[in-house]
């Protein structure tokens, strides 16, 4: 669907925005158990690295959903 308004746009992003997180939500959990069960990090380590697993995840989301959505609207596949 190639949105011709602007609410037709915020519709087809907001789905997107929701699918995506919905599709990278379980590798970021995975990530931070993974982390918390790290025995050779401390606590401090610990919260450092799962602050960096969410800003990959922040990224990651992002990129996706302006691929998800230009594609879309382009037409590629």
């Amino acid at each position: 669907m190639v949105p011709t308004t602007k609410d037709e746009l915020r519709k087809l992003v907001t789905q997107t925005t929701v699918e995506t997180y919905e599709e990278l939500t379980p590798q970021l959990i995975r990530l931070i158990e993974q982390t918390k069960h790290n025995e050779a990090l401390n606590e401090g380590q610990k919260q450092d690295e799962i602050s960096l697993h969410m800003m990959g995840y922040m990224k990651s989301c992002t990129n996706e959903i302006i691929i998800e959505v230009l594609s879309e609207i382009l037409g590629i596949e």
